[in-house]
């Protein structure tokens, strides 16, 4: 899959990125084009080398048909899972998820800690990973449907509501 200069992509637990430039640089002793990234939650610029995108599961913005899926789940009701008891287990299952780039598992990871914080604290990386998910699904939303974010937190809310859930404020 390749991309254009400034197309939006999603680099996976990241979310949203913008194609800044495409270059040439040696590169292990061959010749590699590089994708410079600009990613919006940080504004940090990331070099990526054509050969590694796949790998790093770099994608296109998620369109409609996945979104839908996506609101769909974040509104049916609630259900605790069988979840490991344990945070750091819970923790490594979530990053995963995280990192295989799919909206409807950044969802599934949204979702599961807002159902876990209801009948227990989060721990602190907890926490942060809610906040994280909570921004790759408002940006990726917003950056696919061209909406303004504020929008699409109170889309979000109105679907977590069906689940008696609510989206957190940013930290």
């Amino acid at each position: 899959m390749t991309f254009q200069i400034g197309e939006k992509i999603i680099y996976p637990n990241h979310g949203v990125a913008t194609i800044e430039n495409i270059s040439s640089r040696p590169f292990a002793g061959n010749l590699e084009r590089f994708y410079l990234l600009r990613l919006a939650y940080s504004s940090l610029t990331v070099m990526v080398p054509f050969s590694h995108a796949g790998d790093l599961r770099l994608r296109r913005v998620t369109r409609n048909g996945e979104l839908a899926k996506v609101l769909e789940y974040l509104g049916e009701p609630k259900r605790r899972r069988n979840t490991h008891q344990d945070w750091k287990d819970r923790f490594r299952e979530n990053t995963f998820k995280m990192q295989s780039g799919s909206l409807l598992e950044i969802a599934e990871v949204l979702k599961s800690l807002l159902v876990l914080q209801l009948h227990q604290p989060l721990s602190f990386r907890e926490k942060k990973m809610l906040d994280r998910s909570r921004h790759m699904l408002v940006t990726e939303l917003s950056t696919s449907r061209g909406w303004a974010e504020s929008d699409t937190v109170r889309i979000l809310d109105q679907a977590l509501d069906n689940a008696q859930l609510c989206l957190p404020e940013p930290m």
